[in-house]
């Protein structure tokens, strides 16, 4: 379990979610692969490759690959998970379109409590029961 002190800001966990689709697309990320999927310069990738580094959650260094750590993974899934579950409930719960789900899913994963979103899950499955 990460400190208060280390705990990630929206930013970071957008990071981190970012390396992990790339890793898992292409077994590793090179900073251009993470700043065309964030549409960022190579220079904030940087600033935040070295944050993530210093948190034990990336393998990184300069002009060399990037990858997961276990802990970065772990956090990594859980942020997909998050992500997944906002996307899921607001395309079957609210009936937003997908890409404005995605979009706002995306966002808002980085920011909703791990509670909240179990409430969200257990909603989205409650209301997918009633409607097969």
């Amino acid at each position: 379990m990460m400190r208060n002190n280390d705990e990630l800001s929206s930013s970071q966990k957008g990071y981190l979610e970012a390396i992990f689709h790339i890793v898992s697309d292409k077994r590793a990320a090179r900073t251009k692969d993470i700043a065309s999927r964030l549409n960022v310069c190579s220079s904030s990738v940087t600033t935040a490759l070295h944050s993530l580094s210093h948190k034990g959650l990336i393998n990184y260094a300069p002009y060399d690959i990037i990858t997961l750590t276990l802990k970065g993974k772990k956090m990594a899934k859980e942020i997909v998970w998050s992500h997944e579950v906002l996307r899921s409930f607001f395309v079957n719960v609210l009936c937003v379109d997908e890409v404005e789900a995605e979009k706002n899913a995306y966002k808002m994963s980085h920011m909703v409590s791990r509670k909240i979103l179990e409430r969200i899950r257990e909603v989205n499955g409650e209301r997918r029961r009633r409607a097969s």
